[in-house]
């Protein structure tokens, strides 16, 4: 072919290009197509040229090319022309649609064998410009995520207790440290008629801002049905709170709570539970878990909730928490898990530091330094005090 064919045949490749006529451009390209501008993930085949091509007319509209110049010489073409298209279709190379117009200088080489085009190389301005949006997206996307974050932080914060109770005779030691990524842990107590004191541990599904929501409305509604009932049920209560949540919250969304109500004279844990992780109480140096059996709370309604009851002796401490602790992984990838948490529970020492600040220490030392948290951490312990032991019987 002479050199004026072939700028006639890029011509009109060029012009499919432009047209999104695909099956002209299949016309055009030979079988052995090689392409040496290639896009992240894109291969120099024939095929892959094509895939990106659809690719493109997918996401831009009103293309237009306009040729500049044009120069020949043996088997090759060079082309350099204005391109310009609207992006506001959908997202291209990770861009979502902008509605903008985008325009770029180009030059092409085109090498023709057989009056197909055999090869292209390419570049141009528009590459440049392409990134810088991409860039931008990004930049605008992590300032999203981190106000998000941040209310989130905020919900959360908002919503735990700020005062901590204080009854003669009993401990309670509340532990909460949040991952960066924003869950649902939350945990309450608060007083009941004739001196009784309302536990509440639990944790809503998800991350961000919707499990913050989730997880502050779980908690005004476990606290005000609480009240309101004052000391009866605590399945009751978890009942009632079920049913309220179910019409509230997304459907892919659920809450799993552990409710108790002590009484400090009688030291009587009467106790429900919507599907959290069990409790254990650190008795006779063994750990006994608290079982009963309930659905998380917002999944279905008309569900009921099994109660049961146990009396905390002096010296004995009951651990509520959530599932960041037996969930974290050291730099195995090897999980805290239950057995473990158990087995320090029951080890745990009556005369040395509380069981928080031992499992605490024991949970670091297991994931080691470095070790960026997967999920909110909460403990709640309570215990009961040994009798002080009067200086006159030493």
């Amino acid at each position: 072919m002479s050199a004026e064919e072939n700028m006639a045949l890029v011509r009109r490749f060029l012009e499919a290009h432009a047209k999104g006529d695909v099956d002209a451009l299949e016309k055009m390209l030979a079988p052995d197509f090689v392409n040496h501008y290639l896009l992240p993930g894109q291969e120099p085949d024939r095929d892959s040229y094509l895939r990106a091509f659809t690719g493109y007319h997918s996401a831009y509209s009103h293309t237009r090319y306009v040729i500049e110049k044009q120069v020949a010489g043996g088997d090759e073409v060079v082309t350099s022309f204005t391109a310009s298209a609207t992006h506001d279709r959908r997202e291209y190379m990770g861009i979502a649609p902008t509605g903008k117009k985008f325009e770029a200088q180009l030059i092409f080489i085109h090498r023709i064998s057989g009056g197909k085009i055999a090869e292209e190389w390419s570049q141009g301005s528009g590459l440049a410009e392409i990134t810088q949006q991409r860039l931008e997206q990004e930049r605008r996307e992590r300032e999203r995520i981190e106000q998000e974050l941040k209310v989130a932080r905020n919900i959360q914060q908002a919503s735990l207790p700020k005062v901590v109770p204080t009854l003669e005779g009993w401990q309670i030691t509340p532990y909460y440290q949040p991952a960066r990524e924003v869950g649902g842990d939350f945990y309450d107590f608060f007083e009941l008629e004739d001196g009784h004191l309302g536990l509440i541990v639990g944790d809503a599904t998800g991350k961000g801002v919707p499990a913050a929501l989730v997880m502050a409305s779980a908690r005004s509604m476990l606290r005000a049905v609480a009240q309101a009932l004052g000391s009866s049920s605590p399945g009751d209560v978890l009942g009632r709170v079920n049913d309220a949540l179910v019409t509230d919250i997304p459907p892919n969304m659920f809450v799993t709570c552990f409710y108790a109500i002590l009484d400090p004279e009688s030291s009587s844990l009467r106790y429900a539970n919507a599907g959290h992780d069990l409790p254990y109480i650190h008795r006779n140096g063994d750990a006994e878990e608290l079982r009963a059996r309930g659905m998380p709370l917002g999944l279905m309604p008309g569900m009921s909730y099994e109660q049961k009851e146990t009396i905390l002796e002096a010296g004995e401490a009951a651990l509520f928490y959530s599932d960041g602790l037996v969930e974290a992984h050291d730099a195995k990838g090897e999980m805290f898990g239950f057995p473990r948490l158990r087995t320090l529970v029951a080890e745990h020492a009556d005369d040395e530091r509380s069981l928080g600040d031992f499992l605490l220490e024991e949970l670091y030392s297991f994931v080691g330094e470095g070790w960026e948290q997967e999920d909110d951490i909460t403990l709640l312990t309570l215990r009961r005090s040994k009798p002080r032991r009067d200086v006159r019987d030493a």
